[in-house]
């Protein structure tokens, strides 16, 4: 498919007919995009957990519509009424809210606020970038704060990362293993064992092991830290399973948001668990978690773990990554 013209642009577009939410591929111009500072052609984007449930109408996360999701993208500057940012500037957004209150990047082009922006890394291409996305920017984030925390490769015993095989678990994995930790990966897809592997994971737990609420107050010390993107009853386990003065990096809440846990891990061992928020994230910190992806993440890793889709594919993909059918990270390329 060729690129589309600069005046006319691919947009996946949600509508919402009698409580159903449909999705259709329209033709728009500059004019049809909503406020902001500046135009982005957007060359690739990702589809992430929460694109899943916004493409299948679940969670409330759209409330009006018609809507453009895309929670993620990477592009070039093609207009600006901001100082900051010229055309041609290379650009990465994550967060915000956007593909969510403001349109997002599933569009061959996106409007946003110029603040909402960081400059694309040099060394990173757009594809790569989205390579690692959200999912991994909010995995960096959940290092970041293991280590704030104490957490050192230096130190004993296994940091584990629940959700493994998706694309927040698969950059935690890599990033872990890279810094010199010894990861255990949890995953309920025996045929990704070798791909989490190959990522740098030394040990594979099924998720199921993890999956229930913990039957005693407090488990066995176990993890040193823990990556979680589950929530639920996972996320009570590895609390209940922690070693002393660690932390669960909490990140997402696939597995529900009840916590059946009492309050023993905490008062006992000095439990705690960080609350990593990619979405408000302060632009220092996001510079600064896109400059230690850039060095952490070579080129191969990334190209490995990533396969691409058009437009056309959303939907049919939407359903597959809800029910976990998705490895690694999927880049969007609107003008595909």
């Amino acid at each position: 498919m060729e690129e589309a013209p600069l005046s006319d642009f691919p947009a996946l577009m949600l509508d919402e007919e009698a409580g159903k939410v449909r999705a259709s591929i329209r033709r728009l111009t500059e004019s049809d995009l909503p406020a902001g500072d500046v135009t982005v052609r957007v060359e690739h984007s990702t589809l992430n957990y929460k694109d899943g449930l916004i493409l299948n109408g679940l969670g409330r996360l759209v409330r009006t519509y018609p809507h453009v999701p895309g929670i993620d993208f990477a592009g070039t500057v093609e207009r600006s009424d901001s100082a900051e940012y010229k055309p041609g500037d290379k650009v990465i957004l994550t967060g915000w809210r956007v593909g969510e209150t403001h349109w997002g990047g599933f569009s061959g082009k996106a409007r946003v606020k110029a603040d909402w922006l960081v400059p694309l890394p040099a060394g990173l291409t757009t594809r790569r970038a989205m390579a690692i996305g959200t999912a991994g920017f909010t995995a960096m984030l959940a290092v970041m704060a293991l280590e704030e925390h104490g957490l050192a490769p230096s130190g004993d015993g296994e940091v584990l990362v629940t959700g493994a095989a998706g694309g927040l678990g698969s950059v935690a994995v890599a990033l872990l293993s890279r810094l010199g930790y010894r990861v255990c990966a949890s995953t309920g897809r025996a045929s990704q064992h070798d791909y989490l592997r190959s990522l740098g994971a030394a040990t594979i737990i099924d998720r199921a092991e993890i999956g229930s609420p913990p039957a005693k107050p407090l488990l066995s010390e176990r993890w040193a830290g823990v990556v979680d993107s589950v929530g639920g009853a996972t996320l009570a386990n590895c609390v209940a399973s922690l070693r002393m003065r660690s932390a669960v990096a909490s990140c997402g809440n696939a597995g529900g948001v009840e916590f059946a846990c009492t309050v023993l891990p905490f008062l006992l061992r000095g439990a705690s668990i960080l609350g990593i928020d990619s979405v408000m994230c302060p632009k220092p910190r996001r510079l600064d978690a896109w400059a230690r992806l850039t060095e952490l993440l070579p080129a191969e890793m990334l190209d490995s773990m990533t396969t691409e889709a058009g437009l056309a594919d959303l939907p049919e993909l939407g359903a597959r990554i809800l029910k976990g059918e998705i490895r690694g990270r999927l880049v969007v390329a609107p003008n595909r």
